[in-house]
């Protein structure tokens, strides 16, 4: 029985002194570690970040939302609305109506501003805005001949708008119109009866009203503008789209969350792995230091090599020996790294270490541990360790054992 694994674990460990090699191979140990450690902790990082920046994404994008690829509305008929409701995946679903308009008021200049109209009841099925209000209330309704306005919080400061104001809004189609019939443009007016104040990492409609009240406003009678599709599970987004698309035929675009982000996940996603491809370096140096500290070993041990050939070891056992070696190496700085690399992630998941800035949205780094991730490094790790190793190992299954003798 070949003992490849005992004699390479006596050729690493067994050291009455501290010699070069010792000290190469312990380099190459903490270089490993402190790589693998880092990898985790940085790559966990990413991911906490990336979990918040989807939840704020969350809060105003849909898990899918269904838009006409001719148009920019399109009728939406009871029998699409029965088969999307009819997928075991969709959770709630609504229609909406969106486009731009000119807000003008009595006491500033006017602005453009990005108009949804909604209906309540099924829209905050699938948004958190009914948790976002900041001042007033949530009331959409016709009052005294006035539809109500819910407005976002930073663009009534900037207007310098109260709760019970009226505003006016005046749609491109209106302006349109009244061009080409030579009249004057219709225009609707609403009351504001609430505020909502939301973090927003990419702008988002500033005004909500109701969704009969957008119809007339933008001229779209019985038409809409997209649906909203809230998931059980969004992770079963890109899934859904498929059966979707499939009920749905040519003419409709579906996209999933990503599919409304896609440039900043695409970009978050870029940075993670480009981290990752950087630390690595650090895991190359220690690869290098084991290249050395095995290399020299096979020197120094080189009769003890031609004795183990003369014995019954074959080129292969010689070759195992050295490959052990480097798997030995990297076993060892993998697991503490590992360990290392996930204690700190969970105290900094748990308790917030390291704060950010206070005018950040959130106080402390986010993390969020990923095993696939957490695999990923180590395995990477572990081949880069086992890929040191292969010069050394075929260097000692080359040694003659009649020279290796002679010439000690």
């Amino acid at each position: 029985m070949k003992t490849t694994g005992f004699v390479a674990r006596r050729y690493l460990f067994s050291r009455k002194h501290i010699s070069l090699i010792s000290t190469l191979t312990i380099i190459s140990i903490v270089g490993v570690t402190i790589g693998t450690a880092l990898l985790i902790v940085v790559l966990s990082v990413f991911n906490g970040f990336f979990d918040v920046i989807q939840g704020f994404l969350l809060q105003n994008d849909p898990d899918l939302r269904i838009e006409s690829t001719t148009s920019n509305s399109f009728l939406y008929a009871g029998d699409m609305e029965q088969q999307l409701a009819g997928i075991p995946e969709v959770q709630s679903l609504t229609s909406y109506v969106e486009g731009k308009a000119l807000l003008a008021f009595e006491r500033g200049d006017d602005q453009v501003v990005q108009v949804r109209g909604i209906n309540s009841e099924e829209y905050f099925e699938v948004s958190d805005l009914d948790q976002s209000i900041s001042d007033g209330k949530l009331d959409l309704s016709v009052q005294n001949r006035r539809p109500g306005m819910l407005l976002n919080e930073r663009l009534m400061n900037e207007l310098n708008l109260r709760i019970g104001d009226e505003v006016v809004l005046l749609s491109a189609a209106g302006m349109r119109k009244s061009l080409t019939q030579f009249s004057l443009p219709r225009s609707f007016r609403f009351e504001i009866r609430g505020a909502y104040s939301q973090i927003q990492i990419t702008d988002g409609p500033g005004v909500y009203v109701d969704k009969e009240a957008a119809q007339r406003l933008f001229e779209l009678r019985n038409k809409v503008s997209g649906i909203d599709i809230r998931l059980v599970d969004t992770d079963q987004a890109e899934s859904v789209k498929k059966t979707v698309a499939s009920l749905l035929g040519a003419g409709f675009e579906i996209s999933t969350w990503y599919d409304l982000q896609k440039p900043l996940y695409d970009v978050m996603y870029l940075e993670k792995w480009s981290s990752y491809i950087i630390l690595m370096i650090i895991v190359l140096v220690a690869v290098l230091n084991i290249i050395g500290s095995l290399t020299m070993i096979v020197i120094q041990k080189n009769r003890d090599i031609g004795i183990l050939l003369t014995m019954g070891f074959t080129p292969s056992d010689i070759k195992n020996i050295f490959v052990r070696q480097g798997l030995y190496i990297g076993l060892i700085g993998c697991v503490i790294g590992g360990g290392v690399g996930l204690l700190l992630s969970w105290l900094q998941q748990q308790y917030g270490l390291i704060k950010l800035s206070s005018a950040f949205i959130i106080d402390a780094y986010p993390v969020s541990i990923s095993y696939v991730d957490v695999s990923i490094v180590l395995v990477g790790s572990l081949l880069l360790c086992l890929l040191a190793s292969w010069y050394p190992a075929k260097r000692a299954a080359q040694v003659d054992p009649a020279d290796a003798i002679r010439y000690d």
